[in-house]
């Protein structure tokens, strides 16, 4: 449902939230999270423009998160990276829809909003806590 660029952002989220308030390097988010280097690169600087996410070059430097993960919502990684559309007018162009949508995309925008208010509602501390005995989305450390 979600495309790999979503997935990478969130892992790299988790992983810095794991790692919070210490920076870590881009070397350090790609390894642990096994997100292509290249790729991670241009997911954080998405992240970054929308202040999920802080980086700093040099000695002392590298990415921590700017909100502290009770405060970040799934939603706001997730619109970050690709944000959700919703649908409000016929996506197929049709005049005499407008902006009555058939039932097959008015139940696709409700879906939509049922992910949203899920995602919007979900802090990312929330997920770390979950009593699963593993975490979300990668490999992380025992601190």
């Amino acid at each position: 449902m979600f495309s790999q660029t979503v997935e990478y952002a969130l892992r790299a989220v988790a992983f810095l939230a794991d790692h919070a308030p210490d920076a870590c390097t881009t070397e350090q988010v790609a390894a642990a999270t096994k997100v292509p280097k290249p790729y991670l690169v241009k997911v954080l600087q998405n992240l970054g423009r929308s202040e999920i996410v802080r980086s700093q070059r040099g000695i002392g430097g590298g990415v921590v998160l700017v909100k502290s993960p009770d405060q970040l919502t799934i939603l706001e990684v997730v619109n970050a990276v690709e944000p959700i559309v919703r649908i409000k007018t016929c996506p197929l162009g049709l005049k005499s829809h407008g902006k009555n949508l058939c039932p097959l995309h008015r139940r696709m925008d409700d879906a939509m909003a049922t992910v949203e208010n899920a995602f919007g509602s979900t802090t990312l501390a929330e997920l770390l806590a979950e009593p699963t005995g593993s975490h979300p989305l990668c490999e992380m450390s025992t601190k």
